[in-house]
């Protein structure tokens, strides 16, 4: 992604590193792109087409099918948020593994985590769903999310996961925030780095709305307001 007079995001290089989307990119008009006509008036523009993250995360596949392939792997995939991203990246580590001599065997389970009131982050976490986590021990697990803010959510759920003392931990998210409050967190692979915005689209909701829009979008105060509860 350039903007006109210079580029507004950077590729960097190396394992699972991800795009960076600068503060002051411009984004896409809505103009340009399909998207559903309910949500008309409540979008301020595409930050993120669809294309772009099926690319994404083509690539953030092909990263970890190199660094642990040859390995039984659970997924634990993070809802509600992560689950087109999760099936997506299962889909093609799956496809890169049937014509690869490294072949990954994947268990997929679900987690979920709730932490956001409207578009404010609430201090206390809680984590809901899934199999007994004691099951995680001695294997491979990669947790699968949609967006990683200042780190602390992710880390609660780490900490729980590490009681149970799993041979690895590896976390891939679609999305990192560039937020006022990070704490130094990065998950292991990450499709893009972001401005602090708040987003949706992709399966990324604001009280279970507009998990039904391609596109990754940056929701206005219109749409806020509309669907606050």
């Amino acid at each position: 992604m350039a903007g006109q007079g210079g580029s507004s995001a950077e590729a960097r290089s190396g394992g699972g590193r991800g795009v960076v989307i600068s503060d002051n990119w411009p984004g896409y008009s809505l103009d340009l792109f399909t998207y559903p006509q309910h949500y008309y008036g409540d979008l301020e523009y595409v930050l993120i087409p669809h294309g772009i993250i099926v690319d994404r995360t083509e690539r953030l596949a092909k990263d970890i099918m190199q660094d642990i392939g040859d390995n039984d792997i659970v997924v634990l995939c993070v809802l509600k948020g992560g689950y087109k991203f999760c099936a997506d990246l299962v889909e093609h580590i799956k496809n890169l593994s049937r014509n690869s001599e490294r072949f990954i065997s994947m268990k997929v389970d679900f987690v979920r985590l709730k932490s956001y009131h409207n578009d404010q982050s609430m201090q206390d976490m809680q984590i809901m769903g899934g199999d007994d986590l004691s099951k995680l021990t001695g294997k491979n697990v990669l947790i699968v999310e949609d967006i990683v803010g200042t780190g602390r959510t992710m880390k609660v759920l780490l900490n729980n996961i590490e009681k149970y003392k799993p041979k690895m931990i590896k976390v891939a998210s679609l999305l990192v925030k560039r937020t006022s409050r990070p704490d130094g967190y990065r998950p292991d692979y990450y499709g893009f780095e972001i401005p602090d915005l708040f987003v949706v689209g992709y399966a990324l909701d604001y009280n279970e709305h507009f998990r039904d829009l391609n596109h990754i979008c940056v929701i206005n105060d219109h749409g806020k307001a509309k669907y606050r509860v």
